[in-house]
Formats: structure tokens, C-alpha cells, sequence
């Protein structure tokens, strides 16, 4: 039952949406507590009910958590990716402690769902370990029709604004938390400068984009994409061979120029959160004059990815959930690090040269099988940032961290209860 559940929340994604879900939580009964590591978490949980700051060292956090999980019995963990140290240490001690742990992170059916998933996500989710055969082994039984992701990405503008209003208290507000250290590499302040110079910039990143996405669509020749990601992000420090961008940058142009024919062009794709801390303009066109194709080899920064996609040749991506709509549209994708949707049906295993001079297409029907199972598990409609989105995430995902079975357990469950199952974990009813 609900009254007996206790929620200890760690960090989340910028802005108030914890706050909301544990507003909701408390409705069923379960009690909530927070765990604030600094001014940017205090601000976007208020009122302060059940909040608890950790104002220790991070070497003091391990005895900090297991005290906590002990005192107030502690029944589920919930928190935003796995990887940053806190996340890591209260993963590992959950499991230790047959405690559940709940994950969310940005949908990997982006641009408008989430993904919630049960003691890991990404490299450490349990899709790593799902062939497709399991997948439809467990589908199986069910007959809900999915629906078609939009073409947008629903509230960029808001993620923007909180990333900058979460660092800025951080920045001017963190008196309280004097041993409060970041778990990415950039500096708070710096971080802070760059999401605000990014939110002014916005207008005029548009304008640019939109001209130079018109040139490549009117050039005529054929192109390929090459996904950019965030150097700091998760999925690229943890789960993949690289530590700069620029290593990949570098991997890709030298594939392309040996492999691609002499009339392709290769088109470099930021993404749309990308700050400007790396020079990424800067080191593609030096990789490229390099290797005598500076001519064609293009960057785009941020915008929407199916202005440019729909008449691309192939991509290829360290680990980047837009490799899901690069599979949607059927075509070839090679991917370097560790993602949830590396199946040998439908990523490319070509050395890279090969992939650029005759690149495989997909196994359509299993990748369409591999979406379908995603979207009745673990992809909830809804965001983090927008109010609109914020308010259907919560409609389906607080039932479905209720539940016993995860997400996709869930589709795995006896015939007599599958329906049921479908129902409350896939978040479908």
C-alpha cells in the first residue's frame, strides 16, 4: 500500500517537477523526503516540507545515506540519471538494502516523452540486457496501438530558462552549502554565463540556423549526419569510448573522407542544448581542411533534427537518443558507445569507411517492434519543463512508481494479468 511507502528524493531535473511529484505522492498516503545538495535544489522544493539538506563533504555522503535510509526506513529512492557520484552511492546502497530505485531521465523516444525506469537507465538499464526476441516474446499478448511521436521537442525554451535560474541561486544563494561541489567538470559560474548567453541568444541562433539549414537542403549533393552530443553529458562520459567531442569529430571526419564518395557531403549536427563551452565550429573545420574536404563538411547548432534528417543519407552518433529517429525514418546508423537501442538488427557493425561508401539499412520491422515496446513500458508522454507537460507526466507516472512490477517487467507478467499490467506500467489505459 501507498501509506507505507517512504520516497527519498535526490537530485532531479531542473525546475519544479520533483516538487509536483512528490506533491502527488503524498496524496496516496506515502510519506516524502528530499535530500538538497545546494541553493538550486532548496529553491525549486518549497515549501520546505520534507526537505533535508546535506551540507557535509562528498566523502561524508556514503555515511550520510546509509543513515538515512536507516532512520527513516526508507522505501524507494528516486532520482534524475544514475551516473553523478550521490546517484551512484544511493544506487549502490539501495541494492544492497533491497530498496527500490526509481530513474528518470529525457525520453529515449525524445522529443516528447520521458523515460522512467527501475535501478538504472542508459548504459545501466535493464533494455541492455532485452534482445529484441524477448521484447516480442512479451508483446506478444498485447494489441495497444502506438502512437507517432511528435516532430518537436515541447518545451526548450523552459529547460533553458530553469538550467539558468537553478545555477544562478547556486551561484549567489550557496552560502549554506560551503562544501557543495558540481559533478560536472564546468565551473557553476561558467555554466550559469552560458545558459543565460544562451537563452538571450535564442532569436538570433534561429535566424542562423534556419540559414544555413536552407543552404544544405538547396545544395543538391547527397549527406550524410553525424549527431553531436553534450562533452558533459551522461550518456557521453559514462557510457561511451570518448572523453572530448573533439575525439569524435576527428573518428568521423577521417571515416568519411577515406570512405564517402568524392560528391557527399557530411553535415554535423549540434545539439540543442549545446552552450558554446567547446568550439565545436572551430575544430570541424580543422578536422576537415586536415583531410582536404573542407568544402564538405557543414555544422549546424541545435534546431530541430527533422529539418535536416528526412533527406540524409545515414547517421552516426556516439550513443544519442536522436538515433531513434534516425531508425524511425529507416535509415543506416552506426553508433560508438553504449545506448539502449544498440540491437545487431538495426545498427550498422561496418567499419566506419565502409558504412560511408555503402551504408545498411536497418531491419524496419524490428526496430518497429524494439519502438513499440519502449512506448507500452518505459516512454511516459509528457516533459519535465513545460507546465502542460509536467501535468501528463503526473497523471501516469505516479501509478506506475506505485506498482509492484517495473516497467518492463510488467509485459512479462502471467496472461491473467497482463492487461492490468499493460494498463498501469506502460502508462496506457
Amino acid at each position: 500500500m501507498a501509506d507505507k511507502r517512504i520516497f527519498l528524493f535526490l537530485q532531479g531535473p531542473h525546475g519544479p517537477f520533483f516538487r509536483q511529484l512528490a506533491k502527488m505522492l503524498r496524496k496516496t498516503g506515502a510519506t516524502v523526503w528530499r535530500v538538497g545538495f545546494n541553493a538550486g535544489d532548496r529553491a525549486f522544493w518549497w515549501p520546505s516540507e520534507g526537505y533535508l539538506p546535506y551540507r557535509g563533504a562528498p566523502d561524508d555522503w556514503p555515511g550520510r545515506l546509509a543513515d538515512l535510509l536507516r532512520t527513516k526506513a526508507v522505501t524507494d529512492i528516486v532520482l534524475y540519471g544514475d551516473t553523478r557520484p550521490v546517484h551512484a552511492e544511493a544506487v549502490r546502497q539501495a541494492r544492497a538494502a533491497g530498496i527500490r530505485v526509481h530513474v528518470f531521465e529525457e525520453g529515449y523516444m525524445r522529443p516528447y516523452w520521458v523515460t522512467y525506469e527501475r535501478d538504472g537507465s542508459n548504459g545501466h538499464s535493464a533494455l541492455m540486457d532485452l534482445s529484441v526476441a524477448d521484447m516480442r516474446d512479451r508483446l506478444a499478448q498485447s494489441d495497444i496501438d502506438m502512437p507517432t511521436p511528435p516532430a518537436q521537442w515541447g518545451d526548450m525554451r523552459q529547460h533553458i530558462f530553469y538550467g539558468a535560474a537553478y545555477h544562478w541561486f547556486v551561484m549567489f544563494w550557496n552560502w549554506r552549502y560551503p562544501s557543495f561541489r558540481t559533478h560536472r567538470a564546468l565551473p557553476v559560474r561558467t555554466e550559469a554565463a552560458l545558459y543565460t548567453k544562451r537563452l538571450v541568444l535564442m532569436p538570433f541562433l534561429a535566424l542562423e540556423r534556419q540559414w544555413r539549414t536552407s543552404r544544405i537542403k538547396a545544395g543538391g549533393y547527397p549527406y550524410h549526419i553525424a549527431l553531436l552530443q553534450l562533452e558533459h553529458d551522461a550518456s557521453f562520459q559514462a557510457h561511451s569510448p570518448f572523453s572530448q567531442m573533439e575525439e569524435f569529430i576527428s573518428l568521423i571526419v577521417k571515416g568519411f573522407a577515406s570512405g564517402a564518395p568524392a560528391h557527399h557531403h557530411l553535415v554535423f549536427k549540434a545539439h540543442p542544448l549545446e552552450n558554446g563551452k567547446a568550439p565545436l565550429r572551430r575544430l570541424i573545420r580543422q578536422a576537415a581542411a586536415a583531410h582536404g574536404i573542407g568544402g564538405r563538411v557543414h555544422y549546424l547548432r541545435g534546431g530541430k533534427l527533422a529539418q535536416i534528417l528526412d533527406q540524409a543519407r545515414s547517421a552516426v552518433t556516439v550513443n544519442s537518443t536522436a538515433g531513434q529517429q534516425v531508425l524511425w525514418r529507416g535509415m543506416p546508423l552506426k553508433t560508438f558507445g553504449t545506448a539502449v537501442y544498440n540491437k545487431p538488427e538495426f545498427i550498422s557493425d561496418q567499419p566506419l569507411a565502409a558504412f560511408y561508401a555503402d551504408p545498411r539499412r536497418p531491419d524496419a520491422k524490428a526496430y518497429r517492434d524494439y519502438r513499440r515496446f519502449l512506448l507500452e513500458t518505459s516512454q511516459v508522454p509528457g516533459g519535465f519543463y513545460s507546465r502542460a507537460g509536467r501535468r501528463q507526466l503526473l497523471r501516469m507516472v505516479t501509478d506506475m512508481m506505485l506498482h509492484p512490477l517495473a516497467p518492463y517487467d510488467g509485459l512479462a507478467g502471467k496472461a491473467e494479468t497482463r492487461s492490468h499490467d499493460i494498463r498501469v506500467v506502460g502508462g496506457r489505459g
